[in-house]
């Protein structure tokens, strides 16, 4: 018997992220680095030897590899991008971690 099909509140689960982004980036980028409202770190999705082309905006969640043009607009993504995650599944586990549910209320 299939579950039924919840839709996901990405929008939520973005937004409650936020105030947790340094621990996040702290966790996820242990390597990197607090700079002014940025965490700069080395990325870990290819052969990056030094700090600085990698950043996550600590205020907004966006974050970009200078290096490569990879980048995206919240935490949600920036986990998908880590842990090569479709959004969906991002989501959730980032919902988890947050301690809250991920789906539409």
């Amino acid at each position: 018997m299939s579950r039924p099909y919840r839709r996901i509140d990405f929008d939520r689960i973005s937004s409650l992220a936020l105030p947790h982004a340094e621990t996040l980036c702290w966790r996820w980028l242990p390597d990197g680095r607090k700079q002014a409202r940025e965490w700069t770190a080395r990325n870990p999705r290819r052969n990056d030897r030094h700090v600085g082309n990698f950043k996550v905006n600590l205020n907004t969640g966006k974050w970009g590899d200078f290096a490569t043009g990879d980048f995206g607009g919240d935490l949600v993504s920036l986990a998908a991008y880590l842990f090569g995650l479709d959004q969906r599944e991002a989501a959730i586990r980032v919902a988890d971690m947050l301690g809250v549910s991920p789906y539409e209320q």
